[in-house]
């Protein structure tokens, strides 16, 4: 790491080029190649999968993306010669745009059912000739545009459809430029430096801008969600920042010491940005960790997301050293630039309420643990209520084109006035099941020719159309609408009413083998294989994270604790998650819809991204008392020291990734803001709970235990230092070090005498 720190101080304007080249090269490209983004969720083997591709392979014209677009009147009825004329004239409209398959209007013969029994509402079907991933937004506007401008003081006319949904607007780059300027606001008062703090800045826009672009290219080669560029950029900033603040800030330490430029750059790289490639290979770990579950949806999420902590990783220990050395002592702040010419190199030590909160917590930790464990195991609580199902529009804020829709399908009210009355045609109008099979004789066809009435009577249902056989006759497909949402339980529960009672006793005696597809079948077959293989993919995650901590830190305590540590931060921040999303406590008020079940996805994802970035404040906290420890064998004083050093940089860095986090809730796109939320909750628990409480009261309480390796292991495992011998030597070496060490001792010993410190102090 010296070495590669050394060859980019020596040639910073090479490799500041060097970075720009990429961005640039990267960014054309993408611009060049354009997106293949694809939300696929179906998951081979499960009875909803065969479903659609039985639809796809016999049913070509279904396979395509839907939108719908829905109108009411104020007063009167939509068969009224003014709004029938407007209408009719707005859809032939539509069925002329560039993408779009087919129109089925209400007014004609194959349109009916589609207007509500008050005669006030109406809808017609949008067919597009590509999946939905394939549907251009253009397009989509295109028939938004069409169809609201038949709008009228009388007559509101709303979209929805999967295909429509890519036109809901969203915060644009608002999300990113919050989070950016709240983290500079952060850095600029630590540091006091504004050169220094925007170095951190721009290293994590450079790495993160690089991904961004690199995930676009991605799309083409692999199955690569939407949410994806998203989700990279809002991990990627927040480690990205941070790893450049950890980095900078022993930078400046170096600084104060009397180093030189060049080896306070070259001494920050070997030690804290050993650190830093150790972190974000946790993280990459831990993200990667997705692929063994084998979900090609999961695949490009987890390569997405670590090629962007691969970079940002890459940026803070590269790009980062020669932006360093071009500001060179520019890093301090004029007060400390004047101070250090003045009285010449300082010790940094650590008073103030980081030391006094050390000393605290050393004398406390019985009761400050059992404090730290109530919290977290009340915020954990609402995960035991967790509902994993299919959020769809409805759960939209109540401004949207889409929501307004489904609002009026649904029969409730809508944002306007104009839909007070009610009317509609039910909720599961929203999401209709599909029933798929393939047909072999006439026992089967007379079978199926009575299973619409069959269905009409079963409970959960509301309608059901006749069969519908295809080309040759040897496919056929009903369509079911529940009497539920797509997100309500009653849905789910239909659904298995159909796979394990009502659907056998309609196939005995006969070769069919009826499948139920739709949206929320498909989501709880995605939700049931995630669930089942949970379990593994959470072993195999804590047990290499584990792995690399034995390697490091030479102890077994140590990876155990860390992993409980985690475990309880995901199980909090997910506690957070289902109050507001689930139990809908403050969506509304916050712009993210109304309350609804949380994504099927959601939950491995947020695994591994809450298990890698946990483990990068476990790595720093523990590496400085580690080294405490090597030197001194006392646990007391390594705790005691290492969270007195870190504490502050920890929190500050916390404080930047909630920041970043939280900024993504304005981004307009319900999963995005679960994993703003989400993630914001567990730093916050992690940094300002977990490691800077929990964390080192479990270590005193522990002792020398918390340092144990039985001594056949020591001798098996390889060694791997995150911080090398050789740099702690160089930094003994250094000219105050002695005299730092002993004033240090000094201030320990004074706090230890303290009984009643003013935790509340804020200076130093």
């Amino acid at each position: 790491m010296a070495a590669l720190a050394r060859w980019c101080v020596r040639h910073r304007l090479v490799t500041v080029l060097l970075w720009l080249v990429a961005f640039g090269g990267v960014t054309a490209a993408a611009a060049a190649t354009g997106t293949a983004y694809s939300n696929d969720y179906k998951v081979p083997g499960t009875e909803s999968g065969r479903a659609d591709e039985l639809l796809q392979e016999n049913f070509p014209d279904l396979g395509g993306a839907s939108g719908t677009v829905v109108w009411h009147t104020q007063s009167g009825t939509v068969r009224a010669a003014d709004v029938e004329q407007t209408m009719t004239r707005t859809l032939n409209d539509i069925a002329e745009l560039p993408g779009v398959a087919s129109v089925v209007s209400p007014y004609d013969g194959q349109g009916t059912g589609r207007i509500s029994a008050d005669g006030r509402t109406a809808y017609a079907a949008v067919a597009f000739d590509d999946q939905a991933q394939d549907v251009k937004e253009s397009e989509a506007q295109a028939v938004v545009d069409t169809a609201k401008a038949a709008q009228t003081d009388g007559l509101q006319v709303e979209l929805g459809g999967t295909a429509i949904g890519l036109t809901d607007s969203s915060g644009g780059h608002l999300a990113e430029v919050v989070g950016v300027v709240v983290a500079a606001v952060v850095l600029f008062l630590a540091f006091g430096s504004l050169a220094a703090s925007l170095l951190p800045i721009a290293t994590a826009l450079v790495g993160v801008g690089t991904a961004y672009a690199g995930i676009a290219l991605l799309g083409h080669v692999m199955t690569v969600a939407d949410f994806a560029p998203m989700l990279g950029m809002l991990i990627g900033l927040g480690v990205g920042i941070d790893y450049a603040l950890f980095i900078v800030t022993r930078h400046r330490r170096g600084l104060k010491r009397g180093l030189s430029v060049t080896e306070a750059v070259t001494g920050a790289v070997a030690t804290t940005g050993r650190a830093v490639v150790f972190a974000g290979a946790t993280v990459c770990i831990a993200l990667l960790g997705m692929l063994i579950l084998r979900l090609g949806f999961l695949n490009g999420v987890a390569v997405a997301a670590s090629l962007t902590v691969v970079l940002t990783v890459a940026a803070s220990v590269t790009l980062l050293p020669a932006l360093l050395s071009l500001i060179g002592m520019r890093a301090l702040s004029r007060r400390e630039r004047r101070r250090l010419a003045e009285h010449g190199p300082e010790p940094e030590l650590p008073t103030g309420f980081a030391a006094r909160w050390s000393a605290f917590v050393e004398r406390h930790p019985k009761k400050l643990g059992a404090l730290a464990l109530g919290v977290i195991t009340l915020l954990a609580l609402p995960t035991l209520s967790l509902h994993l199902g299919t959020s769809d529009q409805g759960n939209n804020p109540e401004s949207t084109t889409t929501r307004q829709a489904y609002d009026l399908l649904a029969g409730g009210t809508s944002r306007s006035s104009a839909a007070e009355s009610g009317g509609g045609f039910g909720p599961g109008v929203n999401g209709p099941l599909t029933l798929v099979t393939e047909v072999y004789g006439a026992e089967d066809r007379l079978a199926l020719d009575n299973l619409d009435s069959t269905l009409r009577g079963t409970q959960g249902v509301a309608s059901a159309t006749p069969v519908t056989y295809g080309t040759g006759g040897n496919t056929a497909y009903l369509t079911v609408v529940p009497e539920s949402a797509p997100q309500s339980q009653s849905t789910s529960d239909l659904v298995d009413r159909l796979r394990t009672e009502v659907l056998p006793r309609a196939e005995t005696g006969t070769s069919l083998d009826v499948h139920v597809g739709g949206v929320t079948a498909g989501y709880d077959d995605f939700a049931d294989v995630i669930v089942g293989k949970l379990p593994l993919f959470v072993g195999v995650v804590i047990g290499l994270g584990c792995l690399l901590l034995l390697l490091a830190f030479r102890s077994v305590v140590i990876p155990l604790k860390a992993a409980a540590m985690n475990i309880a931060a995901v199980a909090a921040s997910f506690g957070v998650v289902v109050a507001i999303f689930q139990w809908g406590w403050g969506s509304e008020l916050l712009g993210l819809g109304r309350a609804g079940p949380i994504e099927p996805f959601l939950p491995v994802i947020m695994v591994s991204v809450l298990f890698g970035l946990s483990m990068d404040y476990q790595v720093f906290l523990v590496s400085r008392m580690y080294e405490e420890w090597l030197e001194t064998g006392d646990n007391r004083r390594a705790v005691r020291i290492g969270l007195a050093e870190t504490s502050r940089v920890i929190n500050s860095a916390a404080v930047i990734m909630i920041s970043v986090f939280l900024a993504f809730v304005l981004s307009g796109d319900r999963v995005i803001a679960m994993f703003g939320i989400a993630l914001a909750a567990a730093v916050a628990l992690d940094a300002f709970v977990l490691r800077t409480l929990l964390v080192p009261a479990l270590m005193h309480l522990l002792g020398g235990a918390n340092w144990w390796l039985p001594r056949r292991l020591d001798r098996w495992l390889p060694r791997i230092s995150i911080e090398p011998p050789e740099s702690r030597a160089e930094q003994e070496n250094l000219p105050d070090a002695a005299a730092e060490r002993e004033k240090l001792t000094d201030v320990v010993e004074v706090l230890e005498k303290e009984r009643q410190p003013d935790v509340r102090d804020t200076s130093g």
